[in-house]
């Protein structure tokens, strides 16, 4: 289906909803904003039990307004691009989707059994909190640097691992069963704890060789945190070298962005995009 047969309501509302750059969308973004701010802290509220024990029915009633409201937001974005599901499972689609249920589960869920597992899902309301992810520019840029580096830190991340198993694998030999270290599995958890300059304390070495080698452990805990921090930062460099070649255009069609501003068409299925 061409954009010349969207019906022109679903291209406006395409535009509020989906595009920062309007003014009608950064209207949109900012009472979303606000309106996501006051959920998260109905919902902090709602957990301290005087408050609520007071307020119970205001907190209510004004949590089903919220619902109400995320509900239409949810089903408004399906409605205004030509591929639903590529928002409904992708990660925004989902967080929308946990943060909108509970309240409507709490409906049908009733007795005193079902009263326990309905407060653990209403938990799921605080997924609220990542939809503000979307609207923040600086997370698009770190989520982008994140996944640029991602081989890089699984590269890292498994050679720490490989590094944990074999120190805990001496330290099993050095100290033994009677200094704490009573297996390899709690030895890696030591040299976890000690690699990671957390130093929990409820296992330690004893023996003057045993202490040595936690010397070096901490010592080489200290390198080992700024790997990754260097590794993102790098990527979070070349990110920002790009972003002004970066426009925040949603395609109508599949919902993708980061579009770059000379772009014609979508990057990722191809859709002429509105700006051209």
């Amino acid at each position: 289906m061409s954009k010349k047969n969207t019906p022109k309501w679903k291209s406006e509302l395409h535009d509020i909803i989906y595009e920062a750059d309007t003014p009608k969308g950064k209207i949109f973004d900012i009472l979303l904003i606000i309106t996501i701010i006051i959920s998260i802290v109905l919902v902090m509220l709602e957990s301290v039990e005087s408050i609520d024990k007071k307020y119970h029915d205001l907190l209510n009633i004004s949590e089903w307004v919220i619902t109400i409201l995320f509900t239409i937001e949810y089903f408004a974005r399906i409605i205004c691009i030509k591929k639903p599901s590529t928002y409904i499972f992708s990660f925004y689609g989902i967080i929308d989707f946990l943060a909108t249920i509970p309240k409507y589960v709490s409906i049908f869920l009733v007795g005193s059994h079902a009263l326990v597992a309905l407060r653990a899902l209403r938990l799921l309301r605080v997924f609220r909190i990542l939809k503000l992810a979307r609207y923040l520019g600086a997370s698009i840029g770190l989520m982008t640097a994140l996944k640029a580096s991602r081989i890089k830190i699984s590269v890292f991340l498994f050679s720490v691992i490989v590094l944990t198993i074999i120190l805990g694998t001496i330290m099993y030999l050095v100290e033994g069963p009677a200094n704490g270290f009573t297996s390899i599995p709690r030895s890696m958890y030591w040299a976890i704890v000690t690699l990671t300059t957390v130093g929990y304390g409820d296992i330690a070495p004893h023996t003057p060789f045993g202490q040595f080698i936690a010397s070096l452990v901490m010592i080489l805990g200290y390198g080992i945190i700024a790997v990754p921090t260097g590794i993102v930062t790098a990527e979070i460099t070349r990110v920002d070298q790009k972003k002004s070649a970066i426009n925040t255009q949603h395609c109508s069609n599949c919902s993708a962005d980061n579009h770059l501003d000379t772009s014609k068409y979508c990057h990722k299925c191809g859709e002429k995009l509105k700006n051209e």
